[in-house]
């Protein structure tokens, strides 16, 4: 069949379309298409990256979490800290790198290497996540900010605990850091500060044979 005028017309605008268009449009597939390669092995390797962070987590967790009555031995929690640091290292953008090093500092604690604890506590303030799309869990730096205060007291820095305890809002945590705050007023020699506390902890809700006995120190010593 023999092509008609409005036919060749249009053939012919095609083809010039194409010759002022074609290159263009070819590059603008090419970059999707490497885009979209390019997403997919980033995508991969951030699943590859979370499974491998996973699994060194669960690793620590078959460790830590012993038989009810039983204690960590000391090559097992030498083997924790190594995962932990592992984690920090290979993957510490994740937020098992964070529970990893929470773990870490329990050990640190049990063994008094307090300087050691108060490192790994103070890694999971110093890379959590606070931005728009990912943000660490406020429970797990409440967690880490409340231990990083026991640790401190332990050390005999009553000022610097005072002061990080002071500085942030405990939300549900109020009973754990009231406290310690009247922990660290009792070190100071604070005693009526120390009681104030120690009820605030109890109105707060915490009914712990340790915070009774405080009371009852403090009520003795009165």
């Amino acid at each position: 069949m023999a092509i008609n005028a409005a036919e060749e017309e249009t053939i012919e605008e095609l083809k010039k379309w194409w010759e002022d268009n074609g290159r263009n449009l070819i590059l603008t597939v090419v970059v999707i298409l490497a885009m979209g390669t390019s997403w997919l092995v980033w995508q991969n390797s951030q699943i590859a990256a979370a499974d491998g962070a996973s699994d060194l987590y669960e690793d620590i967790l078959s460790i830590a979490v012993a038989e009810p009555g039983s204690e960590v031995s000391a090559e097992d929690g030498a083997e924790i800290l190594s995962l932990a640091d592992e984690l920090r290292t290979d993957y510490s953008d994740s937020v098992y790198a964070l529970f990893g090093s929470l773990f870490s500092a329990q050990q640190q604690v049990r063994t008094n290497e307090l300087a050691g604890a108060e490192a790994s506590l103070q890694w999971i303030l110093d890379n959590k996540k606070d931005g728009m799309f990912e943000r660490t869990d406020e429970g797990l730096i409440l967690t880490a900010s409340l231990r990083l205060g026991r640790v401190i007291l332990a050390q005999g820095d009553v000022e610097r605990a005072l002061n990080l305890v002071n500085n942030l809002d405990p939300k549900s945590f109020e009973p754990g850091f009231a406290e310690l705050r009247g922990d660290i007023y009792a070190a100071m020699g604070r005693m009526v500060d120390a009681r104030e506390a120690y009820r605030a902890a109890q109105q707060a809700g915490s009914n712990s044979d340790g915070l009774r006995m405080k009371l009852e120190d403090l009520s003795i010593e009165s």
